[in-house]
């Protein structure tokens, strides 16, 4: 069962923390911060460049965190925020189907941490190292409506700010 885990934190945590570097340093033939900023500008996450460092960073430490399975729910609820966003702005319009640009790998990812955050990291992660009792039923749960609270909000957020600024902002008196 150890080794299950492992191979299924290391896959997920290090695809996550990947991606993440993707969109923070421009890694692996990813946009950077300027150019997920711009991608993030145009779905109305605004402003852009918040929302590409806080997506960015929840996936690439989230990532890290569920690789070496520690705090997991916490890495999990992160994780499950950014699928979220990701499935309401730009996934969730073409169906589930990856193959029209649907939300069945944001799922997968998302269900996946879930997973971890019922089950634990395993006995060889930092979690159990340092003897945290964070996993089973209520940290599964809270890790998914952390994440589901938060993905919603940031989307909701960024929408809100998105058309403040179409309004035109006003000067503030000093």
């Amino acid at each position: 069962m150890d080794l299950g885990l492992i191979v299924l934190r290391l896959v997920v945590g290090l695809l996550f923390a990947g991606h993440g570097a993707q969109k923070l340093f421009g890694a692996f033939g990813g946009g950077g911060l300027e150019g997920t900023a711009g991608m993030f500008d145009n779905i109305g996450l605004r402003p852009g460049g918040f929302t590409a460092r806080a997506a960015g960073t929840a996936e690439f430490a989230g990532g890290l965190l569920i690789a070496i399975g520690l705090f997991t729910p916490f890495a999990a609820a992160a994780l499950i925020g950014v699928m979220t966003a990701a499935v309401i702005t730009v996934h969730g319009s073409n169906g589930i189907w990856n193959t029209n640009q649907g939300y069945e790998y944001n799922l997968v990812l998302a269900a996946s941490v879930f997973a971890l955050s019922g089950v634990g990291a395993g006995a060889w992660s930092l979690d159990n190292a340092f003897g945290f009792d964070v996993h089973g039923v209520i940290w599964a749960l809270g890790a998914l409506t952390v994440g589901l609270i938060g993905g919603v909000g940031a989307v909701l957020s960024g929408h809100q700010a998105a058309r403040f600024g179409e309004r035109g902002a006003k000067p503030h008196a000093t």
